[in-house]
Parts: structure tokens; sequence; C-alpha cells
């Protein structure tokens, strides 16, 4: 799986249409404290999260997560998170905000 990722990472980036539009970090922290901050804590302000879940802040740290990882992360069913059907535009979004928690 750890090879897996790389490799699903490189073609999201080849399929993303030519002159797709930037991430916005702002508009990833808004989706952040609707959809996320109940269970994560995704700011320096937010006070309380679940004991369950990492702060967007740790998971920024991990050294092999960049936007693009995390973008992937998002999109990819996983168990421990409910499916919230972000667009790829989101995905990007709430990652380029992640990110900038570092």
């Amino acid at each position: 799986m750890k090879n897996l990722i790389p490799a699903l990472v490189s073609t999201v980036v080849l399929l993303a249409p030519v002159g797709a539009r930037a991430a916005d970090a702002e508009n990833g922290k808004r989706l952040a404290e609707r959809w996320c901050a109940t269970c994560h804590i995704v700011s320096p302000v937010q006070q309380r999260g679940t004991t369950q879940t990492p702060p967007f802040s740790e998971i920024a740290k991990k050294d092999h997560m960049d936007a693009q990882m995390l973008a992937l992360f998002l999109l990819l069913p996983h168990p421990k998170m409910p499916d919230m059907s972000l667009t790829r535009s989101e995905a990007a979004d709430l990652a380029a905000y992640i990110v900038t928690l570092k």
C-alpha cells in the first residue's frame, strides 16, 4: 500500500485538467471548520476535538505529508472517516489549508 500511494498521487496529478486553478487555503479553512472540526482540532484557536483523531497541525507536520498526498488521502475511502464526497477541488483546498499549519 505504501508504494501504491505515490503512484496514485502521480496519476491524479497527471489527470488533473490543464490550467486547473490553484488550491485555495482560505476555502479549505472554511471547509475544515464546517466538516472536520467536530472530530479534529482544525485551527490554533479551536479548544477541543476528539481524542481519537489527530489535530490538523499534527497531520501537517508528518514528514511524508504534502498537499498532494493529503488531497489524495481525502479522496480515497478510508474506514475511520465518514465519506464527505469532496470534489477534487475541495480536497485540494482542504489539503492546502492543512499544510499551512506546519
